[in-house]
């Protein structure tokens, strides 16, 4: 005798949620269809809805069918194809990890595909498409390996996007230093590095459809694992679920989905971040959704819908050639970058300082010993930048050059090599300051201006001019360097100071509007000419090529006045420094205080990026170094980190200038591959 289960009553709550689940998933395939219907109208030729209509049907001129089936179904059939694949790879990621911002973005994915792919250009060899993708995909893969290892899965939002933020800036930096080195065989790669997914026929959609298919197979087969894994790494234990290896397949299969994006369109940015964060409000109202195997193509749908809508409005607000032009990557970053902020508003954050660093106490004699080190080392390498480069010289050359004596040749060299050596030491110490008062104010070890994104202000304000001035003045840069730094500091201190400055607010704001400020410089560059372009990238990887000695005021002018209100205000540094209760009882305003050391640091970070440009990193690292050298009173940081900022920006301009000379690389570049691994490293101590 056979029993048969009773059916659910048709108004039971298991009928009514598989019911919502049909009725959400149908209402996304509804709008990414209408998506994709208008994306297909759009474009530089006339052809609306009734010639496309036409040309599916076979009944259209020659001219309107070979538009639509060259261009306009291919470009809209690879939206609907990246934004599938990232919004389930973002889905996968976050699910594996239990981290809402976990995404090809902040675990470096797209930066580790972007740089692989950077490489097999340099060599010159040529592979087919599907080739090119398993190149992309173990770029991407081991860039999330190295950033989960050092983030930990499971880990604090704050910690997964710094440590991906970092690996993205190293990442990044070492594939503009190919584009700079090698720019007729990378011809190209920065536009489609921004993530456009026009295409020229279907040769591309049809050799990655299977890719992402087998990926989103896979992680259906393991869909049953990856839920356990939401009940806890003891849960899924509990169910016999292998934790590790279940893990490391999800994230193996979710890179492998980046990498067919990557590969077609190009790093098309924060739809893995912003499709699962979409999901997340729908699974609240429809339980089943949280299943990974219901939530899955709901999320890639959502992505499609992203992508497809980021395009759509792109064509609908720009005209049609400007369009052509400007990648959807872009418009999906700026999307990224508002969602980045929006979480940020809504992050608990008890903690608004670090625990204490554990520093040994220095005495006078050891400090002073610190200080005649560092200034021998500051001599050394300044001596070396100035005698070292295209041509050696030598002291005396020198010394003749300073009498006005030297011969032309050399006085060429001279008056070249000397701007640019005085400007790397001067905003090496400029940024070095303007690191050492955020992260005073702030009592956030991990702040400063280039996380901060108020560098990203500084540059998106100067390349602003450099791109529309013909031959803008070095006090009108800087003007323009300090007005959108002030822009973004007000914007990011403003929305961090609600609780205190608390490490994560702070740190995804600033995250954030970084973002914002790299897509829409990407923006302009992508917009102008071809030699405002290449000037604007050289500019933005720190480089001190082409300065004069007027160039360095600002930064100068900046410098003295920063170090006068540091030195006389030391005291107040160090109270702010500890918290809010402390100033206050000795009759110190503690909002007054920040809000001058935080204009002051601002003031020093703009200059000193219109200075010598975009560098990075030297903010966090010269005063972390300092603290451990000499303690952390600040009338001794000051002093030492300024040093140390000195120190450590002219060796990256001077490396930058000799080791692969004739060729040159910008110092930002040098002190990024510097700076990546030490941030990585305070990420592993401090987790330690």
């Amino acid at each position: 005798m056979t029993v048969t289960a009773p059916a659910a009553p048709t108004g039971s709550p298991t009928v009514a949620a598989r019911t919502g689940a049909s009725a959400v998933t149908a209402a996304l395939v509804a709008l990414v269809a209408v998506l994709a219907i208008l994306d297909i109208t759009q474009g530089t030729a006339a052809v609306g809805t009734s010639e496309v209509v036409k040309a599916l049907t076979g009944r259209a001129e020659p001219g309107d069918a070979s538009v639509v089936i060259a261009s306009r179904l291919p470009r809209a059939a690879a939206g609907l194809l990246v934004g599938a694949a990232l919004g389930m790879a973002g889905a996968a990621l976050q699910a594996v990890s239990r981290n809402a911002l976990a995404a090809p973005d902040t675990l470096a994915v797209n930066a580790g595909s972007y740089l692989a792919l950077g490489l097999l250009s340099v060599t010159g060899v040529s592979l087919p498409l599907l080739a090119s993708s398993g190149v992309a995909f173990a770029g991407g893969l081991a860039a999330a390996a190295v950033v989960l290892s050092l983030s930990g899965l499971g880990a604090g939002t704050v910690r997964l996007v710094l440590a991906g933020s970092a690996l993205t800036l190293g990442l990044t930096s070492l594939t503009e230093g190919l584009l700079l080195l090698f720019p007729q065989e990378t011809d190209g790669l920065y536009q489609w590095s921004q993530g456009s997914i026009s295409q020229n026929g279907f040769d591309g959609v049809v050799q990655m459809t299977p890719v992402a298919a087998l990926a989103l197979l896979g992680l259906l087969l393991v869909a049953r694992r990856i839920d356990a894994l939401a009940l806890g790494d003891q849960a899924a234990h509990g169910l016999g679920v292998p934790v590790r290896a279940t893990r490391i397949t999800v994230v193996t299969l979710a890179a492998l989905l980046s990498a067919a994006a990557v590969t077609l369109a190009g790093p098309v940015g924060f739809v893995g971040l912003c499709a699962p964060a979409l999901l997340r409000p729908l699974a609240r109202r429809v339980r089943p959704l949280v299943r990974i195997r219901l939530g899955l193509p709901v999320a890639g749908l959502l992505g499609a819908a992203l992508v497809l809508g980021a395009d759509v409005l792109l064509r609908a607000t720009v005209s049609a050639d400007a369009a052509v032009a400007v990648p959807t990557g872009v418009v999906t970053s700026l999307l990224g970058a508002l969602f980045l902020v929006g979480m940020a508003q809504r992050v608990r954050d008890t903690a608004t300082a670090s625990a204490p660093e554990h520093l040994r106490i220095v005495g006078r004699t050891a400090y002073l010993a610190t200080l005649a080190a560092l200034l021998a080392a500051l001599l050394a390498v300044t001596v070396a930048g100035v005698l070292l480069g295209d041509a050696k010289l030598l002291l005396g050359d020198v010394v003749n050059w300073a009498r006005g004596t030297a011969v032309p040749s050399v006085s060429f060299v001279l008056d070249t090599r000397v701007p640019r050596v005085l400007a790397a030491l001067l905003a090496g110490a400029a940024l070095a300051l303007s690191g050492t008062l955020v992260q005073a104010v702030t009592r956030n070890p991990l702040a400063e201006p280039g996380i901060l994104g108020v560098s990203g202000g500084a540059a998106l304000g100067a390349v602003l001019l450099v791109t529309s001035a013909s031959a803008p003045g070095s006090w009108a840069v800087a003007g323009a360097a300090f007005a959108g730094a002030a822009v973004t500091a007000s914007a990011v201190f403003g929305l961090a100071a609600r609780g205190g400055f608390g490490h994560n607010r702070l740190v995804l704001v600033g995250v954030g509007v970084s973002a914002a400020t790299s897509a829409l410089i990407s923006l302009l560059i992508v917009l102008t000419d071809p030699f405002n372009a290449t000037k604007a990238l050289t500019w933005l990887s720190g480089s001190t090529y082409g300065r004069t000695r007027p160039d360095s005021l600002p930064v100068a002018g900046a410098l003295l006045l920063g170090v006068a209100v540091a030195t006389a205000r030391r005291t107040e540094l160090d109270l702010v420094s500890l918290d809010d209760a402390t100033p206050a009882l000795l009759g110190l305003r503690p909002g007054p205080a920040r809000l001058g050391f935080l204009a002051t640091a601002v003031l020093l970070s703009a200059t000193a990026v219109a200075a010598a440009g975009t560098i990075s990193f030297v903010g966090l690292i010269a005063p972390h170094a300092a603290r451990a050298l000499v303690g952390r009173r600040h009338a001794r940081v000051l002093p030492t980190a300024i040093l140390l900022g000195a120190t450590l920006v002219c060796t990256a301009d001077l490396l930058g200038r000799t080791v692969i000379a004739p060729a040159q690389l910008g110092a930002g570049l040098m002190t990024a591959l510097i700076g990546t691994p030490y941030f990585l490293y305070l990420l592993v101590r401090t987790r330690r």
